[in-house]
């Protein structure tokens, strides 16, 4: 990994001591902190570790834009790839470290005192990594800029939404020619709901699957706007010539709980400002069965643009594809320290997590090259 982003390093000393803090992110260690790697690695202290994070001449963004071409050459699929966008947040105790407020994540699942990332993830049927990374900025933070100095935060940052964010990570990732019209996007409705990100993506005949609420106001082809829910229905009622269902029984993979079954449906949508020769839908996603001691199965929704020939199936997979990056997070998270940082700045934020990430792609690509050999043993790091 250390010969991948050489070029990256001017001075030999920020070169040998990143190879150390990456064998020490790979390592069993419970925990992956400044101290922990400094006695992984023989140091008498953390302090040579905390300045690899927060001071050493390195190119952090070059060694981002190595790692993303990393994991496209090796688990790159064009048949199956997607981009994923989400954020995942990071518990932190008191004020002073970048972004840090109150605010929700879905990590504990209620509001807490934290960092969000939002994080650009790769996914196809060789395997899935995240690829690139932004730190989230409330405007608690970016309209004081005494505190963003003295966190490090440059001058030149100010204030972007999420979506803007994930917005950053696809013009990198397009600029570098791993994004186009031959790629498919997905992500949360955080970003389905955004009119900016669905319209960045099909100005550009990028193909998405985005989550959006029950609620989303939609206009179907003949002019009419009706809620996501409303159309769902109509969608699902019985064809009176057929007397078929318009639900199809499809599984998007195996998850924690095994085989991801359900039914699923697409209605058209209007396809003002569509590529030429795209379709627009909705579509819904229903449990096969109601939840444990409910008496109606949950319904989800997603906004869908592509070239019109797409079947539902390709749709439904895509959709399915959106969890990949939920297992990025957990696996870099467990394997390789991305949440075990204990630093405040701007820039040590951003060269831990892009150090952390590219940990945990090789753990990712040697996976997949073990399972190309039909080797079924999980990667052992020592």
């Amino acid at each position: 990994m250390v010969e991948l982003i050489a070029g990256r390093f001017g001075r030999s000393e920020p070169r040998r001591r990143v190879g150390t803090y990456l064998r020490g992110l790979l390592a069993g260690l419970e925990r992956k902190n400044g101290w922990t790697l400094a006695e992984h690695a023989g140091a008498v202290s953390p302090d040579g570790m905390q300045r690899l994070l927060r001071t050493a001449e390195w190119d952090v963004d070059g060694v981002r834009d190595d790692l993303r071409g990393y994991v496209i050459d090796e688990l790159g699929d064009e048949a199956s790839g997607v981009f994923v966008v989400d954020e995942t947040g990071f518990i932190k105790k008191g004020v002073r470290s970048a972004g840090v407020q109150r605010q929700y994540t879905g990590t504990t699942g209620k509001i807490d005192n934290c960092q969000l990332g939002v994080f650009l993830a790769y996914a196809s049927n060789r395997g899935r990594a995240l690829i690139d990374r932004e730190l989230y900025l409330p405007t608690s933070w970016t309209e004081d800029r005494d505190r963003c100095a003295a966190a490090g935060v440059p001058g030149e940052v100010g204030f972007a939404t999420k979506p803007q964010l994930g917005l950053a990570m696809l013009a990198r990732a397009r600029d570098a020619g791993l994004l186009s019209s031959r790629s498919w996007v997905s992500a949360d409705e955080a970003y389905g709901q955004n009119p900016t990100f669905r319209t960045w993506l099909a100005e550009r005949g990028i193909p998405f699957v985005l989550a959006t609420r029950n609620d989303d106001m939609l206009t179907s082809p003949d002019g009419k706007s009706r809620q996501a829910k409303v159309l769902a229905t109509i969608a699902g009622a019985r064809d009176p010539d057929t007397g078929q269902a318009g639900w199809e029984r499809r599984s998007v993979g195996a998850g924690a709980h095994g085989e991801r079954v359900y039914d699923w449906t697409a209605v058209a949508l209007d396809t003002t400002g569509m590529p030429a020769g795209w379709g627009h839908w909705l579509l819904v996603r229903r449990q096969t069965e109601p939840a444990e001691g409910k008496q109606v199965r949950e319904l989800a929704f997603y906004r869908c643009a592509a070239p019109a020939a797409t079947p539902l199936r390709e749709l439904v997979r895509v959709a399915g594809a959106r969890w990949a990056i939920e297992e990025c997070f957990q696996t870099a998270k467990n394997e390789a320290g991305l949440d075990h940082y204990q630093v405040r700045s701007f820039r040590a934020w951003h060269a831990h997590i892009t150090l952390a990430m590219l940990a945990a792609a090789y753990l990712a690509a040697t996976r997949a090259r073990e399972a190309e050999k039909g080797d079924p043993q999980p990667v052992a790091v020592h």
